[in-house]
């Protein structure tokens, strides 16, 4: 069973940055996608980045594109989230995701949380305005 454990979370004035971590405890196969979802109060998850290890293809929701950045590091299993001019709405627990993809996919959205075989337990973000 893969486990994946964010962190990196806080509390940041809106303009601010952070940069969330997901490590995981081994390959969730090969190739895979890892991505990342948030889900503030009352509201449900909503995927904001994905990247997938065999092409190192990437997406973004609409709401972050031009302010977070996914990369990842195949040898220390971690995928980062560097999120930049970050908003109060911005605010949420967010959640690191991994699944099974095959050779020929490519990072794509939108993302559903089905679509994820394993979840860490979350970091919290919380931006001030």
């Amino acid at each position: 069973q893969v486990q994946l454990a964010e962190s990196g979370g806080g509390l940041v004035q809106a303009g601010g940055s952070l940069r969330l971590s997901c490590v995981a405890s081994e390959r969730p196969g090969d190739p895979y996608s890892v991505g990342w979802f948030r889900q503030a109060p009352g509201k449900e998850r909503e995927g904001v980045s994905c990247i997938s290890s065999n092409d190192d293809s990437t997406y973004y929701v609409d709401s972050v594109k031009g302010r977070f950045t996914i990369s990842s590091d195949h040898a220390k299993n971690t995928v980062y989230l560097q999120m930049s001019g970050l908003k109060p709405e911005d605010t949420g627990v967010y959640y690191c995701a991994a699944r099974y993809i095959t050779i020929a996919d490519t990072a794509t959205g939108p993302m559903w949380t089905y679509q994820y075989d394993f979840w860490g337990r979350g970091t919290q973000v919380t931006v001030s305005s």
